[in-house]
């Protein structure tokens, strides 16, 4: 059997660990075992941010229909409620949408929710 010498892909794999680690700070950058670990959190915080990211559009979704709805005189959760009974599917991305781009189109609809 022939000998193996792993220098080559030792070399490669360090590379790529570095390359990926560009622009951490400190030794994240440039020793291959802090950056390692600094990649696997970095994988962690990501996986875990795009959940977090649907919650905050949600958030932000629920202000913009509120704020749209207030001068109007009445409350978010008193329209989102009048709309689930009423069977109207619009989601809250659909009605910020409306909200801030339509407002015309935004006040007929709730008008025809309340009614």
């Amino acid at each position: 059997m022939s000998r193996v010498k792993r220098g080559v892909m030792s070399v490669k794999r360090r590379r790529n660990v570095l390359k990926a680690a560009k622009g951490f700070r400190n030794a994240r950058s440039t020793k291959e075992a802090q950056a390692k670990v600094a990649l696997r959190k970095a994988g962690v915080y990501a996986f875990a941010h795009r959940r977090d990211k649907k919650n905050d559009f949600r958030r932000l979704w629920q202000v913009r229909i509120s704020a749209a709805v207030k001068p109007l005189g009445y409350s978010f959760s008193k329209f989102i409620g009048a709309a689930a009974k009423k069977n109207i599917a619009l989601d809250r991305k659909i009605l910020a949408t409306l909200a801030t781009e339509n407002p015309e189109t935004f006040t007929r609809i709730v008008k025809e929710v309340m009614a």
